[in-house]
């Protein structure tokens, strides 16, 4: 830990996951590129050490031999004698995303992964865009699952599209405002609800703060969906729902993230730039925006003792909200 390369691996930063790869890879892979990168420094000189050698006396015409004290490198510490100087560097993933998924995904490294913690402490939102098809239905909501149904959908318009989602986003705000725990009569809650801190404040389904259709052109339709306690499945049913509420079939086919909190597509490292000066770059970047908005979001009057850790899957049992109906999640 005395490295300065090393010093300043701790900390928050963002990469974009590809879809096809697994996060579990993802984060063995950087692991692998970090630790590559520690060791491909040059590593400090040797310290010396006094050492008698064995030599002919100098001045001397006979070939007697002495013992002459020289300062030679001491070799304990070479990279040759003892191995990598780093072979292993606490890596740790904040808000997972699933094989299929991609977008931006926070990563911490050594007493960065703390903030993970407090990241889920926070309830910080995410952003999607959730891409559907019209017209048919798999068994896991996914263009490629094993196909269920065929449907048409000639009589689906963006008007009957965005009306369905306005119901979608009514339900969850009352739902949103239940799970907060909050008197909503309260100077508290005021202030919370002006800095857009309103959420839930222990486990909940997932809940949607905003939803809105940016493109739309049948059978394919892109949404853009804030939400917070999600899952890439449950969003994928949602597409599933959103089908069935317009008369028809709905799949879908991809699933972004382009927020999570306060990492953006922006400041997300491609998978070439998962390098240690990159990432070195990266953390210190990010660091007095993490350093602020987690204060701002963990401000005293939010509880956060019941919270999961870094790991935790959210169950969404219970009620679902997702179309304002008293349906099971599902999952």
């Amino acid at each position: 830990m005395g490295s300065a390369g090393l010093s300043r691996l701790h900390g928050l930063f963002a990469v974009y996951k590809p879809p096809g790869l697994k996060w579990k890879h993802l984060r063995d892979t950087v692991e692998l590129q970090l630790l590559k990168g520690l060791n491909a420094r040059k590593p400090p000189a040797p310290k010396q050490r006094v050492r008698f050698l064995l030599g002919p006396m100098e001045g001397s015409e006979e070939k007697e031999l002495t013992l002459t004290a020289t300062s030679v490198p001491s070799l304990i510490n070479h990279p040759l004698v003892c191995g990598p100087a780093f072979t292993h560097l606490k890596v740790g993933v904040g808000h997972q995303l699933d094989a299929q998924a991609s977008g931006v995904l926070v990563l911490g490294v050594g007493h960065g992964c703390r903030l993970l913690t407090d990241m889920y402490n926070a309830h910080l939102t995410k952003d999607y865009t959730v891409r559907g098809l019209l017209g048919k239905a798999t068994d896991d909501f996914r263009e490629d699952g094993r196909l269920v149904e065929k449907t048409t959908y000639d009589h689906v318009t963006k008007e009957k599209l965005d009306r369905i989602l306005a119901m979608i986003q009514g339900s969850h705000q009352k739902a949103l405002v239940m799970y907060s725990n909050l008197d909503l009569k309260t100077q508290e809650a005021y202030e919370m609800a002006v800095r857009g801190l309103i959420r839930p404040m222990n486990k909940s389904p997932m809940l949607i703060t905003g939803i809105q259709c940016l493109y739309f052109a049948p059978p394919e339709f892109l949404l853009e969906v804030q939400c917070v306690h999600e899952t890439q499945k449950e969003l994928r049913k949602l597409v599933h729902e959103i089908g069935l509420e317009l008369k028809t079939t709905a799949v879908c086919s991809q699933v972004r993230r382009t927020r999570d909190g306060f990492f953006t597509l922006d400041s997300a490292l491609l998978r070439t730039q998962w390098d240690l000066t990159n990432i070195q770059d990266a953390i210190r970047a990010a660091a007095p925006q993490v350093a602020a908005e987690l204060e701002k979001s963990l401000s005293p009057g939010l509880d956060t003792k019941q919270l999961p850790s870094p790991g935790w899957s959210w169950d969404s049992q219970g009620r679902s909200f997702t179309l304002g109906l008293e349906r099971g999640a599902g999952q």
